[in-house]
């Protein structure tokens, strides 16, 4: 939760100095009409013409100006975005020098004011990468985060491992799991786990009417809604009988509210404006939903079945003392993980078999 530059952005190109379309230096909310840059822009494209370069460095100096986080990466996201492309990086060396249409610096200036109000780029795009899939996105559901690609890639290992280790002839099982997620907001974890494990089946459920809907509607882009089941429903008023349809679960994974309640207030304009809250508040504790999931597991989990949850750093002491105490779930920290960071984020907990 804390990482949250996406992987991508460290790798973009790092252009040479261009001349900033206009004269003199912006001041704090300048913003330049498409008439205005093209008929004052003197830059790579010749007198009148405006390039995706232009364009880049002229927006990044607005961002900049305007105190935006990653302002680079921001004017070079939205560039690419209207060019069709995924990053600036991926362009092919004439679209930089390319001059851009009226229609394609219009498009660039309105998602660009939408970043000017601090709305973060995946809500302005509409859409993000998440593992190998592209998904909608929209406010207020929460915006799936890079480290969590890792708790997706740990269930995928963990499943792989059991079909080689219980393996007794060749070849090796294909891991055939039924998994449920709590918490889908966008569908990211749930459809992920569904296109690497491709005989699971998944359930997901949500809270938020809205990441409920956001999840079925990526589901059906990607045509995955044969092997999904969504539910409209908060884990705490969930019962085991609701939640086996498909009989016990091999795996439960989360990326649960877990920030501290106190932490709340200190997180980026970015957050605090857009996405949902209450997937991000985790009480005082930062483990109000995270005691809930771990109650509730025993009754749904297969015995040895697993539980996979990102949580805080400051979490995993936390929840080993805290399972200690309830000796009666027979749930046991076989690991934790870090995140590309160093910092402890994932737990992978088991049920004790019987």
């Amino acid at each position: 939760m804390r990482c949250l530059t996406h992987p991508l952005l460290r790798k973009l190109l790092s252009f040479p100095p261009q001349c900033v379309p206009g004269q003199g230096t912006l001041s704090k909310g300048a913003v330049l009409s498409p008439k205005q840059l093209f008929l004052r822009q003197s830059c790579s494209a010749g007198p009148g013409l405006v390039t995706a370069t232009d364009m880049v460095k002229y927006w990044q100096k607005v961002f900049e100006t305007n105190g935006i986080p990653e302002a680079r990466e921001s004017s070079q996201y939205i560039v690419s975005f209207v060019l069709g492309a995924k990053t600036f990086q991926s362009l092919d060396s004439k679209s930089f020098h390319t001059p851009l249409t009226a229609l394609q610096q219009e498009q660039i200036q309105q998602l660009s004011h939408k970043r000017l109000q601090r709305m973060p780029v995946q809500y302005v795009l509409g859409e993000w990468d998440f593992q190998d899939l592209t998904l909608k996105m929209r406010p207020p559901v929460f915006i799936p985060r890079p480290e969590t690609e890792d708790l997706v890639s740990l269930v995928v290992e963990e499943e792989f491992q059991k079909c080689e280790n219980s393996a007794l002839d060749f070849p090796v099982p294909v891991p055939h799991p039924v998994i449920l997620e709590i918490g889908c907001g966008s569908g990211a974890i749930a459809l992920s786990l569904l296109c690497k494990l491709p005989q699971s089946r998944v359930i997901a459920m949500d809270k938020e009417e809205a990441a409920v809907d956001l999840t079925r509607e990526n589901a059906h882009r990607l045509q995955l809604q044969k092997r999904i089941h969504i539910i409209h429903q908060d884990v705490s008023h969930s019962s085991a009988k609701q939640l086996l349809l498909w009989g016990p679960i091999d795996v439960i994974v989360s990326n649960p509210p877990y920030i501290f309640h106190e932490d709340m207030a200190s997180l980026d304009a970015e957050i605090l404006r857009y996405e949902d809250l209450d997937a991000l508040d985790g009480g005082d504790d930062g483990m109000r939903v995270i005691k809930t999931i771990l109650a509730l597991a025993p009754s749904l989990l297969k015995a040895s079945g697993s539980v996979f949850l990102e949580v805080d750093p400051r979490h995993p002491n936390m929840v080993e003392q805290w399972l200690q105490v309830h000796p009666d779930l027979q749930l046991t920290l076989r690991a934790t993980h870090k995140d590309f960071c160093g910092k402890p984020r994932f737990l992978h907990i088991q049920k004790q078999s019987s």
